[in-house]
């Protein structure tokens, strides 16, 4: 059966108890009998009202504000989460600063070489280097032109040197083996071993004694003021005993380092017994870069 009480009615029945309530007592007392008949279908229609919407799959929802899809709102929790920056940014933000580093670091290690070649240059400087007359191992004469066009690795010691000079002849032959590999087997430098001991290290003796570390090494000797003239332009110190008999053994004391020169005959490095040939040939493989990228002639031919 249909309710009595329509939207409309019940409309019309409070705006008519609402003038009666301005009117007198007894119109007002009159009036709550039927107040009191639409409160009733007044509570059920709030409770219609009042109840959750709905929606496919038996979720509640009380805003009328339509859902985003899912698949939207999985992708605003992911930017949120991120935050200005991706990964790949950061990546990419690690990588230049690590080559940006790596980068001022060879800068700086190239300027500090080509300041210590401008002052093995400069006025008033002890010059390491010059004028100079051996022998090589087959009796040909060796000059300090014969330097010109390579690199030159220098070491000055004597055969019968205990430890200290197979110690580093031996870090000498590591050192040619990683350039020459370096170099794809055109290497620009000549390796050279100069006897601070030309009495008892006759070509002979330097020939066997130089095999036993590498071919490549050059022997250079001569007469005793040709080998003292040399040392001295090198900044090598050496001495021998006095009054020395004839069979008798001795040790002679000299400097104990690696000289390199450029293909202009001028000194760039010195190499100690600190070096690892690892180290050593990094830095000789920085030189003869440098020189190439200055576009300069090298010459890779066999020593």
């Amino acid at each position: 059966m249909a309710s009595p009480f329509t939207p409309t009615t019940i409309s019309h029945s409070l705006r008519q108890a609402f003038r009666l309530s301005r009117s007198s007592p007894a119109s007002r007392l009159a009036c709550q009998p039927q107040l009191r008949s639409l409160a009733p279908s007044i509570s059920q229609s709030r409770t219609l009202r009042s109840s959750p919407i709905l929606r496919p799959g038996g979720n509640r929802a009380f805003s009328t504000t339509p859902a985003l899809p899912a698949k939207t709102i999985q992708q605003l929790k992911a930017r949120s989460s991120t935050g200005p920056f991706s990964w790949k940014a950061a990546l990419l933000f690690v990588l230049t600063g690590a080559g940006m580093i790596v980068y001022f670091q060879y800068e700086k290690a190239r300027l500090e070489r080509e300041r210590i070649v401008q002052m093995s240059k400069g006025v008033g400087k002890p010059k390491v280097g010059g004028p100079f007359i051996l022998k090589d191992l087959d009796g040909n004469v060796f000059t300090e032109e014969q330097l010109k066009g390579k690199y030159n690795f220098i070491y000055f010691g004597f055969t019968h040197c205990p430890d200290i000079c197979p110690d580093e002849l031996d870090k000498m032959a590591a050192i040619i083996d990683i350039i020459k590999e370096k170099s794809k087997g055109n290497s620009p430098l000549r390796s050279i071993f100069v006897t601070c001991d030309p009495a008892r290290d006759t070509p002979e003796v330097l020939r066997a004694y130089l095999k036993e570390f590498h071919g490549d090494i050059l022997g250079l000797t001569g007469t005793y003021e040709q080998v003292k003239n040399m040392c001295k332009q090198y900044r090598v110190y050496f001495s021998t005993p006095e009054n020395i008999k004839p069979g008798e053994d001795y040790l002679v004391d000299h400097s104990i380092y690696f000289y390199l020169m450029d293909p202009e005959g001028d000194f760039v490095e010195c190499i100690g017994r600190q070096d690892t040939p690892e180290s050593a040939a990094n830095i000789i493989l920085d030189h003869i870069k440098d020189w190439k990228r200055q576009g300069r002639e090298l010459d890779t031919s066999k020593p």
